[in-house]
């Protein structure tokens, strides 16, 4: 380092207080076996860090060091070669939406998200976000158990066939059976009489936070904040195409089969029902 900034090597040896011979010395000796697995760690790291698109910080690039890579290695030392390579994660901002409606259906969840079985409880909302074009909206429904993305709909009007179309592929893919709730606030596209319809229709129990509370639907709040520091705002999008594509792919791709859930113990959507999944589950 000292030859490299262009530092006499002899003047900076005696304001550090070493040897000449020491510090040539040191530059001829081979580098030690803590060395070469710190360097090999950090390039695994970044890979990881790579793979998740730039948004894992030190809890998720460990946990997948050990369930995915099989690495022994602790947190502390996570941490540090993540700092010394300049690598971090992407941080979650809170996001408060207050949407005035017409509650048709009382609060059956009371801010009680954890459940137990598939199918037991699913929460569905709406976001928005800009590109170029004008406003892409996207509904989402996630199943409470596993996190995962069940049913999406993208459209450029926040219209009802958008929050419908989304439960529509829900149900389409899980088939549940008896008793699920479907929860969301009180936006005027969930209190529609076709979404609400569509629900019942198909034995779904809905359910509604009360008006302007995001704690009430503070799982989809959670989702939709990481999905703005994860996607959405990491760049600025040119037409609604573009955006429509990115939001698939965060969805399907990212969302549900690659990105660690803490509440998950650090396992995807996908990995967690393999491992969880009742057997007479749909």
């Amino acid at each position: 380092m000292i030859a490299a900034d262009g530092l006499p090597v002899q003047l900076a040896c005696r304001v550090l207080n070493v040897s000449e011979s020491g510090y040539y010395a040191r530059r001829l000796r081979a580098p030690s076996a803590r060395a070469i697995r710190h360097a090999w760690l950090t390039d695994v790291i970044r890979q990881v860090h790579i793979a998740s698109r730039g948004t894992y910080g030190i809890r998720r690039v460990h946990a997948d060091l050990i369930l995915r890579q099989g690495i022994a290695i602790g947190h502390l030392a996570v941490e540090m070669l993540m700092r010394r390579a300049g690598l971090q994660g992407v941080s979650g901002r809170p996001r408060y939406r207050h949407v005035p409606g017409v509650a048709t259906a009382g609060d059956r969840v009371e801010r009680q998200f954890h459940r137990d079985q598939p199918n037991q409880l699913w929460v569905t909302d709406i976001t928005e976000h800009p590109t170029r074009e004008g406003k892409v909206y996207c509904a989402v429904v996630l199943d409470a158990w596993s996190r995962r993305v069940v049913g999406w709909s993208i459209d450029s009007r926040p219209s009802t066939a958008l929050v419908t179309n989304a439960l529509g592929m829900a149900i389409d893919q899980r088939r549940p059976q008896g008793d699920t709730v479907i929860h969301s606030d009180q936006g005027t596209q969930f209190t529609s009489w076709a979404f609400t319809r569509r629900a019942v229709d198909s034995g779904l129990l809905p359910s509604m936070g009360s008006v302007g509370d995001c704690y009430d639907n503070a799982m989809m709040e959670s989702f939709w904040s990481r999905v703005q520091v994860e996607l959405l705002d990491r760049k600025r999008w040119s037409t609604r195409i573009e955006l429509a594509t990115a939001i698939f792919e965060y969805l399907e791709i990212f969302h549900n089969r690659q990105r660690r859930h803490s509440s998950l113990s650090m396992l995807t959507p996908l990995e967690f029902e393999a491992r969880h999944q009742p057997t007479t589950a749909a």
